[in-house]
């Protein structure tokens, strides 16, 4: 399967990216950048990727992820991960992104806390 992506909005200041497929090397991928890219420039600074979905990510997936959170990062803004299971969780604890981004178990959880906090 491809990558899908489905963007939804929780609150009225946070931006909600639920992935579907993989997130691995091929042109699918770049739409991840260009839709945060998209996000930011309408001023949007609190984006959630929702991994829920997502069946497995490669080393070009993780980049990504990375690349993003440092866009998001200094356009003053913060991205978070909702959701990994399986591979793709372990994955992003082998590579550290969990000391990069924070992860919540539920797009619900990440969504309640970035409104309190």
């Amino acid at each position: 399967m491809i990558l899908e992506l489905q963007n939804s909005e929780p609150a009225a200041d946070i931006s909600l990216i639920g992935f579907s497929g993989k997130l691995m090397m091929g042109n699918e991928s770049r739409q991840v950048e260009r839709k945060v890219a998209q996000l930011l420039n309408a001023g949007v600074k609190k984006i959630i990727f929702d991994l829920s979905n997502l069946n497995s990510i490669d080393s070009t997936g993780v980049g990504i992820i990375v690349m993003c959170e440092g866009q998001v990062r200094k356009a003053g803004g913060e991205l978070r991960i909702a959701g990994p299971e399986g591979l793709v969780k372990k994955t992003l604890v082998m590579t550290h992104v969990d000391r990069l981004v924070q992860i919540y178990p539920t797009a619900n959880e990440a969504t309640r806390n970035f409104t309190t906090a």
